[in-house]
């Protein structure tokens, strides 16, 4: 269909301009013959009234013009035979000596012409009327006049009228003639040009073509052309050294993709290692805090032993101390089991969790560290939709790093005492660039009053090992890998501080929909260690 269009193009275009150089041509030949066929008649015109004066037809045995009728006679049939249509003569006088002719309408003109002869002693010549010519209107007569001298005298002015359509009449034969000629040059060279640029150019392009289509990745040269220092030739020697190109760029550029996607894996292996590495850590600072609670049930089981080693306690007292000693000790398994489901690597698995059930047992496990017997730890939930897609271990260590963080700023001020952590929860409308639509998001805020975290440092706290710490006493990646988790379940976390006015981390996660028993986890909770 291309090719079929292309040659289409070509006859067209190819013929329309030929016939337009034709048409051209035309015109100007038409203009020229015409100009030169006036300038004929012109020249005839005073051939003929030099004839006249030669033949001293007007002239009498004492040089003056008279009107001697035999002359007149002659005159008039020299004028018909030269296909002149009126004539007249004038002495020097400017009487009229002569005037006759079969179209003489248009005397006045004449005479005025002729006695401006006379006058100016020179040859003149104007047109007059319009008809029909062969490219439009055109002049209908031509008046031609000159002097009559005798002895270099002006003795008398001459005038003569000649019509002009049968100049016309030749052209326009002439002009049929040549618009044959037109339409058989157009035809034929249209023609021949058509062969031959098909066979320059489309023939080549249809070859390019076929051979485009018949393309082979692994072939070198693929592009061939038979006619050498031929542009063709250049362009398809082009054509291989771009495809070459495109082969090599392609290799490497697979080359690149095959490193690219092992430096990924190995980039995804070393932040589950680094979040596994804080996730250890965080434990090992939980495990001192932990050890104490788990001290506390041991000393009390220990002492229902004890008591239970006695011979004279009641059947009903060694019920209730067994009942108690199991009591401490699903305590304690409780907590180990916590702390357990902190330090185990992560699934990996995203599934629709509770964010205000897994904060709660992060805040279960974390009140009975010695940093929080002094802080007032409080939760407000009023989100009603608090589910979200996302791996609930990951989830528990971004909060479990908060709490750790936002304790540590307060144990650093001096009132300590006074500290407070303020947990809350809501759900937010969030516009999203892409489609400027709005997207409904839980917000999660950590509020503390510890020590803040000034302007020029804020920016850099979610930088792998920045801390503002003293040493011994923090990695560095706890907020880093907070970022980390939350950008990889499609969320953002920010922080807002001002120093010495404590510290707020936003989170905002995207939300799934509540379940069909429609569910909430509105909830005003207060949790004090003190």
């Amino acid at each position: 269909m291309f090719f079929h269009g292309l040659k289409t193009n070509i006859a067209i275009h190819l013929s329309v301009l030929l016939l337009l150089a034709m048409i051209l041509l035309d015109f100007v030949m038409i203009i020229t013959a015409r100009r030169e066929l006036l300038r004929s008649e012109i020249s005839r015109g005073h051939i003929f009234i030099s004839g006249i004066q030669a033949n001293k037809m007007f002239f009498s045995e004492s040089d003056n013009i008279a009107g001697n009728p035999d002359s007149q006679n002659d005159f008039g049939r020299l004028l018909k035979d030269a296909g002149f249509s009126c004539a007249i003569v004038m002495d020097v006088k400017k009487n009229r000596v002569y005037l006759d002719g079969e179209n003489c309408t248009l005397k006045d003109e004449i005479e005025t012409l002729t006695r401006q002869s006379i006058r100016l002693g020179d040859k003149t010549s104007r047109f007059f009327g319009s008809t029909w010519g062969v490219l439009g209107k055109q002049s209908r007569n031509l008046i031609i006049s000159a002097p009559l001298l005798r002895n270099g005298n002006v003795v008398a002015g001459v005038s003569l009228v000649l019509p002009l359509k049968g100049i016309y009449k030749t052209l326009r034969r002439t002009q049929y003639i040549l618009l044959i000629y037109i339409f058989i040059n157009v035809f034929v060279f249209s023609f021949f040009g058509y062969y031959r640029l098909s066979r320059i150019i489309v023939k080549p392009l249809q070859s390019l073509v076929k051979r485009a289509e018949e393309y082979i990745e692994d072939d070198e040269m693929f592009f061939l052309y038979e006619k050498k220092g031929n542009e063709f030739n250049k362009l398809f020697k082009a054509l291989n050294s771009i495809l070459k190109q495109i082969a090599d760029d392609k290799e490497r550029l697979r080359t690149t993709v095959i490193s690219l996607e092992k430096a990924n894996i190995d980039l995804k292996q070393a932040q589950k290692e680094i979040i596994q590495a804080e996730k250890l850590a965080s434990v090992g600072r939980l495990s001192s805090g932990i050890a104490h609670e788990i001290g506390n049930p041991i000393g009390i089981v220990v002492g229902y032993l004890e008591l239970l080693k006695q011979n004279d306690i009641s059947e009903e007292d060694k019920k209730e101390f067994i009942l108690r000693t199991e009591n401490e000790i699903n305590r304690v398994n409780t907590i180990i089991k916590q702390l357990l489901d902190f330090s185990r690597p992560s699934s990996e698995a995203p599934k629709a969790v509770s964010v205000h059930s897994i904060i709660r047992e992060t805040v279960d496990v974390f009140k009975f560290q010695p940093l929080m017997s002094d802080i007032e730890l409080n939760l407000s939930f009023i989100a009603e939709n608090d589910r979200v897609m996302a791996d609930p271990n990951q989830l528990r260590q971004v909060f479990l790093n908060l709490l750790i963080n936002a304790a540590d700023a307060i144990s650093s001020v001096e009132n300590h005492f006074k500290g407070k952590i303020l947990i809350t929860s809501e759900v937010v409308p969030i516009v999203q660039a892409e489609s400027a639509e709005h997207l409904n998001m839980l917000k999660i805020s950590y509020i503390d009053n510890g020590s803040g975290i000034s302007k020029e440092n804020l920016g850099n706290i979610f930088d792998p090992f920045y801390t503002t710490k003293e040493p011994g006493k923090g990695t560095g990646l706890g907020l880093s890998v907070c970022f980390m988790i939350i950008q990889g379940i499609g969320g953002k976390i920010q922080a807002s501080s001002e120093e010495s006015k404590g510290l707020t981390i936003n989170i905002y996660l995207p939300l799934t929909p509540l379940s069909a028993n429609g569910e909430t986890g509105k909830e005003n909770l207060d949790v004090n260690d003190g």
